[in-house]
């Protein structure tokens, strides 16, 4: 939970489970560093349990899960109630990776606050997590 007006958002980007390809999550954290982003990469193979703890010690924003295994669903589901668990209810997940069109509903109906299938442009995903973080920062307020 963040405790206070920051300039820039800061995303924990992390790619949970046995995924090992992180090429895409790299990109995407370059390019919300480029913005004004601080952004905590975590690496590969991370557990919920791992990216709601270090989500909590960074103070996240925004958690960012890059999943191309098609494990999205489960993985959003463990990463949210490990959140919960962390008292990081109120911190938005945002999950990018290959995300068929039917599961991008069910994911916003898990918890999801936002979804980024591959090949969303670069600009409109550091677009919308920046304003995902500044719509949590104006309710804190």
């Amino acid at each position: 939970m963040s405790t206070g007006v920051r300039p820039h958002p800061r995303v924990v980007l992390a790619k949970p489970g046995l995924d090992g390809h992180d090429r895409g999550v790299k990109v995407v954290g370059m390019a919300l560093r480029d913005a004004g982003a601080e952004v905590v990469y975590l690496g590969l193979q991370q557990t919920a349990a791992q990216i709601a703890r270090a989500a909590a010690a960074e103070d996240a924003d925004v958690i960012g899960l890059s999943v191309l295994s098609g494990v999205h669903v489960d993985v959003a589901r463990q990463v949210l109630a490990a959140c919960a668990g962390e008292d990081l209810g109120d911190v938005p997940l945002v999950v990018g990776g290959t995300i068929p069109p039917a599961d991008v509903t069910r994911l916003r109906e898990l918890g999801v606050r936002d979804v980024f299938p591959v090949g969303t442009p670069l600009d409109d995903l550091v677009a919308r997590i920046f304003a995902i973080a500044a719509e949590e920062v104006s309710d804190e307020q």
